[in-house]
């Protein structure tokens, strides 16, 4: 949710965001600045209503107290029709704020001066590009062929008992899943990260409070009889574990690690970019999510992104990164970096990892702020991203490391967790 008060100073800059961004109509803008308006009328109305009451109850102490009890009551019956106007104005207050609340939930977050406008991902810019792309002797296979010749991989008992897109692992599938889970949360606790398990499942505040409500309900398998939401990712019960909290003053940054599975119903999904593992409806991420000052957010992206870097370097993977730009740009978001590696087999790239700065936009919904120096207290920044995102990256392992035999060879930064080098010599 963005500052109320923009809708004031700079309407514009709100209109703007939400062409940018392809988020919807602008003429709600002037809807909010019409409700804004009239709810800081009744406000105004119901103040002095309240001032009013006070000074007729205070007028009828000094005519009680003096005796003057016919007076009195002439103030009383007044009185009594003041706190019925103080009544109807407080439900008509409450009426416009909810009304203006919901309506806030249909604006996004406003794109940092950096992201470059754009109408399609092609306007998204290459930052760099890391790597040596592999390149074979022989006719590469893709990852889905690799995992048939090995067993890695079970999608059709996978879609026998839950339908397509959950997968079993298998074997040394399974065991290089654990390995990359583990590798995963060991770098990031390395870099400062408290690990932690979350819930799989959220309600809808917690769904509302990091963007993915009112946006995102299409995406996400709902238990519709205790009205709870499948994560979609663990950035939704991570946010929500400070909703309502205000930070003491150096306990900033606050950063967490988070591995959980993930579900997504991804609508609309169709054609062979859902081959193998390309695109599930459940997968395996670890999340990290970093809560800040907002004068830090901005080096806290970068960090962020580049600890995200250092996994795919670690592993060997060729991978580019990209600036999203405003109509690639989330509802949430207010700057984020796509990270993607080459995927051998397919020559293509497959994005692995998004990492994103909301700056007070999950803040401001979840109600999560800090306390300054001066007891004063503001709302933090919030940012995540995948550190990193499970089944492309297996994808792109098997692909990177495959042989003329038919064997694959694996990253040796990853021997300690798998306890095996290669896949069927």
């Amino acid at each position: 949710m963005i500052d109320p008060t923009l809708f004031r100073t700079d309407p514009e800059r709100v209109r703007a965001a939400i062409r940018d961004k392809k988020a919807g109509d602008p003429a709600i803008v002037d809807q909010l600045i019409a409700l804004d308006e009239e709810r800081r009328g009744a406000l105004t109305e119901m103040q002095a209503a309240q001032s009013d009451a006070k000074a007729a109850a205070r007028e009828i102490g000094i005519l009680m107290k003096s005796g003057r009890k016919e007076e009195a009551q002439t103030h009383i019956q007044a009185q009594g029709t003041l706190k019925a106007r103080v009544k109807e104005l407080e439900e008509r207050g409450k009426h416009l704020d909810a009304e203006f609340s919901e309506l806030m939930l249909s604006v996004p977050g406003l794109p940092h001066p950096d992201v470059p406008l754009g109408t399609s991902e092609s306007d998204n810019v290459i930052v760099h590009e890391r790597g040596e792309k592999q390149t074979f002797d022989f006719d590469a296979l893709p990852h889905w062929e690799l995992i048939e010749r090995h067993g890695l991989v079970d999608f059709e008992r996978g879609a026998k008992v839950a339908g397509a897109g959950f997968p079993f692992y298998v074997g040394k599938g399974a065991r290089l899943q654990r390995a990359l889970i583990a590798f995963f949360l060991d770098r990031a606790a390395d870099a400062g990260f408290v690990e932690m398990q979350p819930p799989l499942l959220v309600n809808a505040d917690a769904a509302r409070g990091t963007g993915q409500l009112p946006d995102k309900e299409a995406m996400m398998y709902e238990a519709t009889r205790d009205e709870l939401f499948l994560i979609p990712t663990a950035e939704v019960p991570v946010t929500n574990f400070h909703a309502g909290e205000i930070f003491d003053a150096n306990a900033l940054p606050a950063k967490y690690a988070a591995h959980t599975p993930c579900w997504r119903r991804e609508a609309g999904s169709y054609g062979k970019d859902v081959r193998g593992l390309n695109r599930l409806h459940q997968f395996d991420k670890v999340e990290l999510v970093w809560f800040t000052r907002p004068e830090d957010s901005y080096d806290a992206l970068e960090t962020l992104t580049a600890h995200a870097e250092s996994l795919l370097d670690a592993l060997g993977l060729p991978y580019r990164c990209l600036l999203m730009n405003s109509s690639d740009l989330g509802f949430t978001q207010s700057k984020k970096y796509d990270l993607e590696v080459w995927s051998a087999g397919q020559q293509r790239w497959l994005e692995v990892s998004s990492v994103s700065n909301f700056e007070d936009f999950q803040a401001r919904r979840a109600g999560i702020r800090y306390r300054d120096e001066d007891n004063k207290t503001a709302f933090v920044h919030t940012l995540n991203g995948s550190g990193l995102a499970l089944p492309r990256i297996v994808a792109a392992l098997l692909e990177a490391g495959q042989r003329s035999d038919g064997s694959i060879d694996l990253p040796s930064a990853l021997a300690s967790y798998t306890g095996f080098d290669s896949i069927g010599a």
